[in-house]
């Protein structure tokens, strides 16, 4: 594995909007002010060497990344509490860092270990030290490293938590790419409105020198990469479905009842592999599991969705891996976008943190005597009713109590899943080819922070970053029922 300790900074500089803004103050809304005690955003991308040298890559991108903040003030700002308690983020142009950094004797194929563990010089490949996002008063909100490969570069993009939630993060980082592949014009402006129902006058109080990380982040933790291709995440999505779809495939031709009945056993046999013997292809097999998903799906609150299926399957095999009592709760935490949940929408670019989290509780002997289904049912329900009036009530209860966001494990019986699979993390050409791979920073990990990325071959594939205890992802790696569906990625 690539040493830790092995990346060299060569020059840091600050980069500034290309031209000055005129943005009033942006305050921050109770979705943004709980994010003050969580460590900034660190994502970036592993890409090929670009087809130039480093000095004329630093010099474009540093100049591509001034034109961005010229369309994203906010992030070249700092953050401002006045005397009344509000916190605002200026504008005031003051910019952003921009490190170079060397790790020549680290290649592309060396940090991609297939079925290991995730590299921990990932954590060197971006700025900042996991500093809370209410240290932006002081700090820089936004930070971009480059760092040079034998035979590659990764970008790493640092973005205070406060500021951005991760539709805006991969917003501005897809603008950033977007221009440096050239574009004269982005494609989607950010929306700086705070006329929303998360601006309130509620104020929340900070100890004296700010809040606390509200995990110990100390804890000996590990880390893997697990790939769901489009094909597992079809099957784990009929099984938590209980199947009955296929009766009205049936009904209407796209089936016959040789493949279903096939197919039914092999789904109680715990998926074993599927070969012509048994009368029915891969191919086969994968075109009924895409007619499924395409065809007969009317009523899409009634159905448990890919992600949905996933996440509970995840929830299962990691309790089971952790050797809970059977009455110990479990918490399985959701981040959900509210822009679309809310009446009327908002606009889908609103540039900000528009989301709130849904815990969803069961015994651990609960989830692991009953099936796959009744565990994904749980989460479905809960993130189906979090409509227009839960989103608003959420907010009026936060009012009542201005808190902040308490991320951690604190019982050891609890998962939060971040980020999302739907997010367009691929869709970063910055002008010789897309990402080979989407990786995170040291910030915000501890015992069973999950967070969702795309596939890179995409077409409804899923990677999960698991972070676990040693023992606990030990575990987990001879969980059968969740490894089944686990595949190397492409």
């Amino acid at each position: 594995m690539p040493s830790s300790s092995s990346v060299t900074i060569v020059s840091e500089c600050t980069i500034y909007p290309e031209q000055k803004s005129e943005m009033k103050p942006l305050k921050l809304s109770v979705s943004d002010l709980p994010m003050l005690s969580c460590q900034y955003i660190q994502k970036g991308v592993l890409l090929t060497r670009p087809p130039y040298s480093i000095d004329h890559l630093l010099s474009f991108l540093k100049h591509s990344l001034s034109i961005a903040l010229t369309h994203f003030p906010a992030l070249a700002g700092r953050l401002s509490t006045d005397s009344n308690g509000y916190v605002y983020i200026v504008c005031n142009d003051e910019g952003v860092d921009f490190i170079q950094a060397n790790a020549k004797h680290l290649s592309v194929h060396s940090l991609l270990p297939q079925g290991l563990d995730v590299p921990d010089c990932f954590k060197e490949f971006f700025a900042f030290d996991r500093p809370l996002s209410y240290l932006g008063h002081y700090k820089p909100l936004a930070a971009v490293q480059v760092t040079e490969l034998n035979d590659g570069v990764f970008i790493g993009c640092t973005v205070n938590h406060a500021v951005t939630d991760g539709t805006s993060f991969w917003h501005f980082f897809n603008t950033f790419a977007e221009i440096c592949g050239g574009a004269k014009k982005i494609s989607k402006a950010p929306d700086f409105c705070r006329i929303t129902v998360f601006n309130s006058p509620a104020v929340l109080k900070f100890p004296p020198g700010g809040p606390k990380v509200t995990f110990s982040g100390e804890e000996p933790l590990r880390e893997r990469i697990f790939h769901f291709s489009r094909e597992a995440i079809l099957k784990l999505k009929l099984r938590a479905n209980n199947y009955t779809q296929f009766q009205k495939m049936i009904n209407s031709g796209l089936a016959d009842q040789t493949a279903v009945e096939f197919l039914g056993k092999q789904c109680n046999d715990g998926w074993k592999t599927v070969n012509g013997d048994n009368g029915v292809s891969n191919g086969k097999l994968t075109s009924i599991l895409e007619s499924l998903l395409k065809n007969n799906v009317a009523n899409r609150t009634a159905e448990i969705s890919s992600f949905q299926s996933l996440s509970a399957q995840l929830w299962r095999s990691v309790t089971r891996a952790r050797n809970l009592a059977a009455s110990k709760t479990t918490t399985f935490r959701m981040a959900v976008n509210c822009r679309h949940r809310l009446e009327p929408r908002m606009d889908s670019h609103y540039f900000g943190n528009a989301i709130q989290s849904i815990p969803t509780v069961a015994t651990a002997g609960e989830l692991l005597s009953r099936d796959l289904r009744w565990c994904a049912d749980l989460l479905h329900r809960n993130v189906v009713a979090h409509d227009d009036t839960v989103v608003r009530r959420g907010v009026a209860d936060w009012e009542k109590d201005p808190r902040l966001f308490p991320l951690g494990n604190f019982d050891g019986a609890s998962m939060t899943m971040g980020s999302s699979p739907r997010f367009p993390m691929y869709n970063n050409d910055f002008g010789w080819g897309r990402p080979l791979a989407v990786r995170s920073g040291a910030a915000n990990k501890f015992d069973g922070k999950i967070s969702a990325f795309p596939g890179r071959e995409g077409n409804g594939s899923v990677d999960l970053e698991v972070v676990l205890a040693p023992e606990t992802m030990a575990g987990l790696e001879t969980d059968s029922e969740i490894m089944q569906y686990v595949s190397a990625t492409v």
